[in-house]
């Protein structure tokens, strides 16, 4: 079922903010259509199949990585979108581009830049570092830096209160229901596949995760469809499809004109999986170690760097604001196998 357009919406038949440089429009995509290609055909977007999401790449063949994560979040942002009369186009391009920023090894490598840079006065946040890659350091058009990509999507990416300073663009004071759609498309989407992650990896016990009232909901579920299934990892696959369609049915239905969310009961249920997942993944020693690694290997990268700027590629050089944000950006460009050559060949 197809709900009416919100009022907060970005609609497919209004013109949009339009971009920081102007272009003839395309003739057979949409504006965001064409953002939306634009991102995927970045070389930004191609590292992340070689990023941490949790387990570490090349930890095994099965697990997420940042690129297959964001292709999920795409996927459920559009289903989402289509439901609730929305932009999906927008929702998509604002998915895809959402996780460009990040660094090698996941959080943990996050974390570790976040203090390296608050020395020099500001912290780090993927979001912002993701808007910098599609607005300056992705250089592909001889007239211009970035992906100059709709005013829209950047406010997407930005996932804040307040507006983009434009003087040509009226940008709305809240992030658009599209932004909010990717953003809980997110948690949806990790929490769902750090239990498929979680349990084919056996960090999560199945006795364990069995009693969470949202997990043994969504078991039900399994069972009244399709009864009773020995095969542990068929078994698992059904849960996590079930649970993830617990929650963007529950979303659909509660959200509002103005924001998107869940009921409070089930925000409740939601809010316990991800306690246990802090508790029972996120925490395992297993996932720890790797995390402890990759903070070491982003830390002395950066300390490396930061005396040895004459390394780092000259094009970064150019462009930085300074020798920090030069090293940060050289370091957010790579993937964790590049990280860890570097890190073998200074060390």
């Amino acid at each position: 079922m197809v709900l009416p357009i919100f009022k907060g919406s970005v609609t497919a038949w209004l013109p949009g903010a339009g971009r920081e440089h102007k272009e003839p429009s395309s003739d057979d995509r949409s504006p965001f259509q064409l953002d939306r290609d634009r991102i995927i055909h970045c070389r930004s977007f191609r590292r992340l199949n070689l990023k941490t999401q949790v387990l570490v790449a090349g930890f095994g063949d099965h697990y997420r990585t940042r690129l297959t994560h964001t292709l999920e979040v795409a996927q459920i942002s559009r289903d989402i979108a289509r439901a609730l009369g929305l932009n999906e186009d927008l929702a998509e391009a604002i998915a895809l581009a959402h996780d460009l920023g990040h660094t090698p090894f996941g959080h943990a490598g996050e974390d570790a830049m976040n203090k390296c840079m608050k020395k020099f006065g500001k912290g780090f946040e993927h979001n912002e570092q993701s808007k910098r890659i599609v607005t300056i350091l992705e250089n592909v058009y001889p007239n211009f830096r970035g992906l100059n990509l709709s005013i829209e999507v950047l406010e997407g990416l930005s996932k804040h209160k307040t507006p983009w300073d434009n003087a040509d663009c009226e940008i709305p004071i809240e992030p658009s229901l599209e932004a909010q759609v990717v953003n809980i498309a997110d948690e949806i989407a990790y929490s769902n596949h750090d239990i498929d992650d979680g349990l084919r990896s056996s960090m999560i016990a199945w006795d364990d995760i069995a009693k969470l009232p949202i997990f043994a909901e969504a078991l039900d579920g399994v069972f009244k469809k399709y009864g009773k299934i020995p095969d542990k990892k068929i078994l698992s696959a059904r849960a996590v499809s079930h649970l993830m369609g617990m929650m963007i049915a529950n979303l659909i239905s509660n959200t509002s004109q103005e924001y998107v969310g869940f009921d409070p009961e089930f925000y409740k249920k939601v809010t316990e999986l991800k306690e246990f997942l802090y508790k029972n993944f996120y925490l395992n020693p297993n996932v720890v170690s790797l995390s402890d690694k990759g903070r070491q290997i982003i830390t002395s990268l950066f300390d490396y760097y930061l005396k040895h700027l004459d390394e780092a590629p000259s094009n970064l050089r150019e462009i930085a604001e300074n020798d920090a944000c030069m090293v940060k950006d050289y370091i957010c460009g790579m993937t964790d196998f590049f990280a860890h050559k570097k890190f073998d060949e200074i060390c």
